[in-house]
């Protein structure tokens, strides 16, 4: 009987977990979401820590241009918005020393007072981090943050450690050299920790065309922050409206 109850109830999970995943799509016939891995990330199934991107510990990064990191990081932030994503931004010595966030991540996270300023280098030693991250019921965690070495990495053994499924994106983050941001990458895989890039968690959470509300804002992010691929879909909107109104450049 035991055995017959625990069956029942992992049939209910399953089909919980499938019409949660239809959530994510409109309705087309040709597609199933329950094919998909359960590994893959969805709108609804995690949670995004953002970790001290700031002036300050910008200053120091050396992995990758200033530029590109503020860039992803912007990306990561747009589509945690657009999708609703919980997600928590946490600062260290904010007033007295690593100073304002990016501009990217108050574009889309206006609240300063929401954000969790703290003194350890170690977000999940802050009692506030890990029950901020508790209360959105997602074992799935998201990370990225400034450095890659420091603060990013111990955060991710300790909620790996925790029993937190953990995803960084690894072109969010920085470290204070191509070395010590390899290192620390490494160390972390090798630990167990899964890593994504901003453009292709986007994509992951997008995941179909179809949804057709979600098209015209997930085509902005990425003509924004998208790079060549950004840039390769305004070229293509840009050459059919002008096939569109019979322009030549003839």
């Amino acid at each position: 009987m035991k055995k017959l109850t625990t069956t029942v109830l992992i049939v209910i999970v399953s089909m919980l977990e499938v019409n949660a995943q239809w959530k994510q799509y409109n309705p087309n016939p040709n597609n199933d979401p329950s094919n998909a891995s359960k590994e893959l990330l969805n709108p609804e199934n995690h949670v995004l820590l953002m970790i001290d991107h700031e002036s300050q510990m910008a200053f120091a990064v050396e992995s990758q241009p200033i530029e590109e990191l503020r860039n992803n990081t912007g990306l990561l932030a747009a589509a945690a918005t657009l999708y609703k994503v919980p997600t928590i931004v946490t600062t260290v010595a904010e007033k007295s020393f690593s100073g304002p966030v990016f501009p990217e991540i108050r574009e889309y996270f206006p609240n300063e007072k929401e954000y969790i300023d703290r003194t350890t280098m170690n977000s999940w030693e802050d009692k506030r981090v890990v029950t901020a991250v508790g209360k959105t019921g997602k074992k799935k965690l998201v990370i990225a943050g400034l450095w890659t070495e420091v603060c990013t990495l111990s955060a991710s053994l300790s909620a790996l450690e925790d029993g937190y499924e953990v995803y960084v994106v690894v072109d969010a983050c920085g470290g204070t050299s191509q070395e010590a941001h390899d290192m620390a990458l490494t160390r972390m895989f090798q630990a167990g920790v899964k890593p994504i890039t901003s453009l292709q968690y986007l994509l992951e959470i997008h995941r179909d065309w179809a949804r057709s509300e979600m098209y015209e804002p997930v085509l902005k992010i990425s003509k924004r922050y998208g790079g060549a691929y950004g840039l390769g879909i305004d070229y293509n909107k840009q050459l059919l409206e002008w096939n569109k109104n019979g322009v030549s450049s003839h």
